[in-house]
């Protein structure tokens, strides 16, 4: 344990991250795994990136908005898993305090960011399908851009915010986090100072970016569907809702592993599940969106193909 003596108090100057395992057997397998999963992201974000800048068919508002979830989802992933394979291959898993601040600064602003452009994209997914005669003038080029800037915007403000707070808690002593990267929930055990106003701060930053984008969602959605039950044709319904199925599969993922992974503030006995949801935050859910969105999108499919063939 490094510490730094300031006055009477040590303080700490770095963390150790306790990862998934301690198992010698089980980390050169692990190491494997989640080196497949990290390049599996990379190659399948990026493939969509690319069959949507190639093919003109994808140039519209709604592919748009899934170019830049393919490239919160690189960022997202890259954040954590690279440093977790470190973890695997080295037996020394001390972290400095500034480098887990970084990665807790960069993990908030993605995620935030992503929170934000799934609700851009759900009201999208309205306007096309509950207002199409207003749709190429509410979603206009600069709409997009802008939608997309002030989400990166709202995140960043967050994230500079919760980094800020967190530096000035006092850490003495007892320095190692059980998880395999930097976040609020486990630095806020550790800390030796009060985390009332930190914790006060995450519940608002949850119901604005989290619980306040949710019922945008909902609400949008609500709407699709009344509007596609109209439709009296079984294959204009069946279009208009596969368009949506895939968006709607990727927020009750991203939301459904957010909400656990921050409503247990302060139970350390959760550390372990908390790890299980981590993975499923940070890995699962950026590898299996751009399977969503290719295998149960014909479009992406047939650009992927052309783009495939063609070389």
């Amino acid at each position: 344990m490094e510490l730094e003596t300031s006055g009477n108090d040590s303080v700490v100057t770095q963390f150790v991250l306790l990862g998934l395992t301690d198992s010698p057997a089980l980390q050169p397998i692990l190491f494997v795994i989640f080196l497949l999963a990290y390049g599996a992201t990379v190659g399948g974000n990026f493939s969509i990136l690319a069959a949507i800048l190639t093919e003109p068919k994808l140039h519209t508002p709604m592919y748009f908005f899934l170019g830049n979830l393919s490239l919160l989802d690189i960022g997202c992933i890259t954040v954590t898993v690279p440093a977790l394979l470190r973890q695997f291959l080295c037996k020394d898993r001390s972290i400095p305090y500034r480098a887990c601040l970084s990665q807790l600064f960069f993990f908030h602003l993605l995620a935030g960011t992503d929170c934000f452009l799934l609700t851009v994209m759900a009201y999208d997914r309205y306007l096309a399908i509950c207002q199409p005669l207003t749709y190429s003038t509410r979603m206009s080029w600069g709409i997009q851009k802008a939608s997309v800037g002030m989400s990166g915007i709202f995140s960043f403000s967050n994230a500079l915010t919760q980094t800020v707070a967190l530096s000035t808690l006092k850490f003495c002593g007892h320095n190692v986090i059980n998880h395999f990267y930097c976040d609020l929930p486990q630095l806020f055990q550790l800390s030796c100072s009060s985390t009332q106003l930190n914790e006060k701060l995450l519940f608002v930053a949850a119901a604005f970016m989290g619980v306040a984008p949710l019922v945008l969602i909902t609400v949008s959605y609500a709407h699709v569907v009344a509007a596609v039950l109209r439709i009296r044709s079984a294959e204009g319904r069946k279009k208009a809702f596969s368009t949506c199925s895939s968006h709607l599969t990727v927020v009750s993922i991203f939301y459904g592993t957010g909400v656990f992974s921050y409503m247990r503030l302060g139970s350390v006995e959760a550390s372990d599940k908390d790890k299980g949801i981590g993975i499923l935050n940070t890995v699962i859910s950026p590898l299996l969106n751009p399977l969503i969105y290719s295998l149960r999108n014909p479009d992406v499919k047939g650009a992927l193909w052309r783009m495939v063939t063609r070389r």
